[in-house]
């Protein structure tokens, strides 16, 4: 009886894959002038996510790159499962980061690319938003968990020795974005749950600010691959097209589709199964995305004015954004009471066309009912002008823009514990103080 109603379950889901295809706009016809641009977090992101878009884009002329960040070397998991072994020797998960840079070589020549179209950063598995807000300015640099190294160890990768801080990052992908001049850029999504996924699409805002008069106005394309329960059902369901997670549907994104034909989708198929390290320990999960579609989208960014206000409203909760008396205003409203076990967590990257980024605060304001403490990447600080105000169901914070250094835009996300917050405020979003 089970497994007849599974089978029923997967019949309506069929079904209603063929009837939602098409419910989404589509995304900008790729033409034969464009410079396609893929940054992935890791090997494989850019089969996930991006392989229907690599191949339309081959077949009709167009330049293509692909840009890893990291080279995966910290998935233990699939090491365990892929190399039937236990060990945490440090050289032995550089070996996976060398493993899966020849499987993306491998999963790109058979989408139609070259390795010449291939740039390795590598980077730290896990670590670059740690690196990202933290690790600036400094002597010393991040040191990855597993590794035990504090720069980039791959001889073939772009910046080999280059130290794990934000600067190695940011200025790789500057000089990669000037050299190439792409018009199209596809990143990782803001609101992904996986850390090396919202720090590239952050690393990427921040580079295109700097950028802005040689590189005008890149049109991005963010992919999301990680969302809990998503995208389901899981394993290789072809037939089914592949929809916006729920939680995503009053946030604001403006979600586009790009359709694959049979011939792009069996070799999206093929692609993702090149990572043997990942599809031995996750097949069901990888395979998912090998759907009739892909899914493109990001937030609206959000203009504030002086006494502008900014509201983000859902079932879940309210979020207000207040510009006045020279600081933003944060209010959370919440319609259950707001209890002593209710904390928050909030960044608050400012960036300024007068000031290097490096040299930017990188705000983390962490509250407990009615208390917080802000940091500055790794230490503890206590600015003044910062309030807290707490009753039943709102919570307001004050933060003065000169705290930030009178940011010309903010990134800024929030997550809360104890309460439930809107998905328009769980990823970052990008705050314009006009």
């Amino acid at each position: 009886m089970c497994k007849k109603l599974f089978f029923i379950l997967l019949f309506f889901n069929s079904v209603l894959g063929y009837c939602l295809a098409g419910s989404l706009a589509p995304i900008e016809p790729i033409k034969k002038d464009d410079r396609i641009l893929i940054l992935a977090p890791h090997p494989d992101d850019e089969a996930i996510g991006c392989a229907g878009i690599i191949q339309q884009a081959l077949s009709v002329g167009a330049q293509v790159k692909v840009v890893y960040l990291t080279n995966g070397d910290h998935n233990q998991v699939a090491f365990i499962v892929y190399e039937k072994r236990l060990t945490l020797k440090k050289g032995e998960f550089i070996h996976m980061g060398k493993v899966r840079r020849k499987e993306a070589i491998k999963a790109m020549k058979l989408l139609g690319l070259n390795e010449d179209n291939l740039i390795f950063l590598g980077y730290p598995d896990f670590g670059t938003f740690t690196i990202f807000s933290r690790y600036w300015q400094t002597k010393k640099p991040f040191r990855s968990l597993l590794t035990r190294i504090s720069s980039v160890p791959y001889k073939e990768n772009l910046s080999y020795g280059a130290p794990y801080v934000g600067e190695s990052i940011l200025n790789d992908l500057k000089k990669v974005l000037l050299e190439y001049k792409p018009n199209k850029i596809f990143v990782s999504h803001p609101a992904d749950v996986n850390v090396d996924h919202k720090s590239l699409y952050l690393f990427l805002q921040v580079a295109l600010r700097d950028l802005n008069k040689e590189i005008p106005n890149p049109k991005t394309y963010p992919y999301l691959i990680h969302c809990v329960g998503w995208p389901i059902p899981r394993h290789y369901h072809p037939e089914l097209s592949l929809e916006p997670p729920e939680k995503f549907s009053k946030s604001q994104i403006n979600w586009l589709e790009f359709s694959l034909t049979p011939e792009q989708l069996n070799k999206k198929y093929r692609a993702i199964l090149c990572y043997k390290s990942q599809t031995e320990s996750s097949a069901f999960y990888l395979l998912a995305f090998a759907r009739r579609n892909e899914l493109f989208g990001d937030y609206p960014e959000i203009g504030l004015k002086k006494h502008g206000l900014e509201n983000l409203s859902e079932d879940k909760g309210r979020v207000s954004y207040v510009l006045t008396d020279n600081s933003i205003l944060i209010r959370i409203e919440q319609s259950k009471k707001l209890n002593r076990r209710f904390s928050l967590m909030l960044y608050l990257f400012g960036y300024s066309y007068k000031t290097p980024f490096a040299s930017m605060l990188k705000i983390c304001i962490i509250t407990r009912h009615n208390k917080f403490k802000v940091f500055d990447r790794r230490l503890m600080i206590k600015p003044s002008g910062i309030s807290l105000q707490l009753d039943s169901h709102v919570l307001i914070l004050k933060v003065p823009l000169q705290i930030l250094e009178n940011p010309d835009f903010i990134l800024t996300s929030m997550k809360a514990y104890g309460r439930v917050l809107p998905a328009s405020v769980i990823g970052f979003r990008k705050i314009d103080i006009k």
